[in-house]
């Protein structure tokens, strides 16, 4: 069942009617939304316990609202609703919008949708949620995409031609890949207006870490040189930043929340100097990742374990040495446990360690996902050391001012999934060969990348969490880069902005 809460602190007044508000407002740019003698049929697909409708009431006269209909799924929410607004004139159903047939005769809609992320969807319901949103709006959603993306395409089927629409939505798909079809949907089958960035740091929803935009646009065709209001922070009506980017802009840029902070960028083509690979993720890093005082202590071979960093946290320095072994100079020093060899081979020849892999299967690790899709079932991914890292995971108010680190990998250790590994092209790693300081001095530049660039490139989560994906780095401009290595062929990537391959 799809449950939600309303969300309360929009001011419908100035939203709607931007022209009552003073110079200084976000909106002051924008055509007022509704003119003030149209008719208002106001429809919300997920209610609640009425929010909007008591913020449309208090903004507009009753004799303006020719209709109002709200749906609910959840009787917890319906119920209460149904008695509060029984004498208002609102239509309450208890239903579910993803089932019922659109009638296209509503002039606003403001919603916010239920958070309900893919995972909890079954793939019989995508597969209904996808027909019936592409029907209604040609949106060709995502299977890994939220709830949330199917109620704003159905939604379409349900407006009036020029009628206005605002969404309360997460706004991870402003970055992510299975936003694509939304984004395009914005710049394409309607006008996209407005778009108001809450702080990552501001959770909007206590039941839900996510960082919140709310969306307004038209239902009518993008006029040309059309441009749309990016703004954050602050409120809705006096934002800390806003600034107007072209939609064109928008159609090339795979990052709308580097708007409205950072400048709009132009289109390149680079050479290609590192391909990034996620780190490793074991399935059970307590099982498959042990200490050398843990191995020592167990009588398990050394021959079936290699170094792995451990977390970014306990490595103080950007820069990993190792010992003439290789081994990294870290504490706690930690091993990998891959082996190649058949369990038979294993029992025969390493009876210490077959002890400790039946020990795992009576915990059913072997029948973890990503277990029992390796064979064997304890050998890991390829992930040799890289000379570069970079951490995956960063806070824009970290206490070094740095939400992510390049580290330098001397030690032949690979890495979890909690970094980035960086391995050399080959055109680089012939130069670097040649002059083995060159990598030091890229490390040395790649520290230098503003936080602004490397926070511009990720995306962000609730509470100010950033991550960063491999083709997200890639996407960094690192032209500094090329005038260290004016040898290397510059290479177009077709594309992207970066110097760096993501894969």
């Amino acid at each position: 069942m799809y449950s939600h809460s309303g969300y309360t602190s929009l001011n419908l007044q100035r939203l709607l009617f931007p022209s009552s508000v003073s110079e200084s407002g976000c909106f002051h740019a924008l055509p007022d939304l509704l003119p003030r003698d149209e008719v208002v049929r106001f429809l919300d697909p997920a209610i609640g316990t009425g929010a909007f409708y008591s913020a449309l009431r208090k903004t507009v006269s009753k004799q303006r609202v020719a209709e109002t209909l709200g749906f609910e799924i959840d009787p917890h929410y319906e119920k209460p609703a149904s008695l509060l607004w029984a004498k208002s004139g609102l239509v309450m159903k208890r239903a579910d919008f993803t089932e019922e047939e659109p009638s296209p005769r509503f002039n606003l809609i403001i919603c916010n949708p239920p958070y309900v992320r893919h995972h909890h969807l079954e793939n019989g319901e995508k597969c209904r949620l996808q027909l019936r949103c592409y029907n209604a709006s040609e949106i060709k959603i995502s299977g890994l995409a939220g709830l949330y993306c199917y109620f704003l395409g159905l939604s379409h089927a349900w407006m009036d031609a020029g009628g206005i629409a605002g969404w309360l939505i997460p706004s991870e798909f402003m970055d992510v890949n299975y936003g694509r079809a939304v984004k395009q949907y914005l710049l394409t089958k309607v006008t996209l207006l407005h778009i108001h960035r809450f702080d990552p740091k501001d959770v909007q929803f206590a039941d839900a870490l996510v960082s919140s935009a709310v969306v307004w646009f038209r239902k009518s065709p993008p006029p040309e040189d059309h441009v749309v209001t990016f703004a954050f922070d602050g409120t809705l009506s006096n934002p800390r930043l806003s600034r107007e980017v072209p939609a064109q802009v928008l159609t090339d840029e795979p990052k709308w929340t580097r708007f409205p902070a950072s400048e709009i960028r132009g289109r390149a083509s680079f050479p290609t100097f590192f391909q990034i690979k996620r780190g490793l993720a074991t399935g059970d890093n307590r099982y498959f990742i042990l200490k050398s005082e843990q191995i020592e202590a167990a009588g398990l071979p050394p021959e079936a374990f290699r170094p792995i960093l451990p977390s970014p946290r306990y490595i103080r320095s950007d820069e990993v040495k190792a010992d003439e072994n290789g081994l990294p100079f870290t504490e706690p020093r930690l091993f990998l446990l891959d082996s190649r060899l058949s369990e038979d081979e294993i029992e025969k020849r390493l009876p210490s360690l077959f002890a400790y892999l039946q020990s795992g299967k009576a915990r059913a690790i072997h029948e973890r996902y990503l277990c029992r899709h390796r064979a064997p079932w304890y050998a890991q991914e390829n992930r040799p050391p890289a000379p570069l890292v970079c951490t995956y995971l960063g806070r824009s108010d970290a206490k070094s001012g740095r939400p992510f680190r390049f580290i330098l990998n001397h030690s032949r250790a690979t890495v979890p999934n909690v970094y980035l590994a960086m391995y050399l092209r080959p055109r680089l790693a012939r130069v670097i060969e040649r002059d083995p300081t060159l990598v030091r001095r890229i490390w040395q530049v790649l520290n230098q990348v503003t936080p602004e660039q490397l926070l511009g490139a990720g995306r962000v989560y609730g509470g100010g969490l950033h991550k960063l994906e491999p083709n997200e780095l890639a996407n960094l401009d690192a032209t500094v880069i090329s005038e260290l290595v004016p040898d290397v062929k510059v290479m177009p990537v077709a594309g992207q902005m970066g110097l760096f391959g993501g894969d």
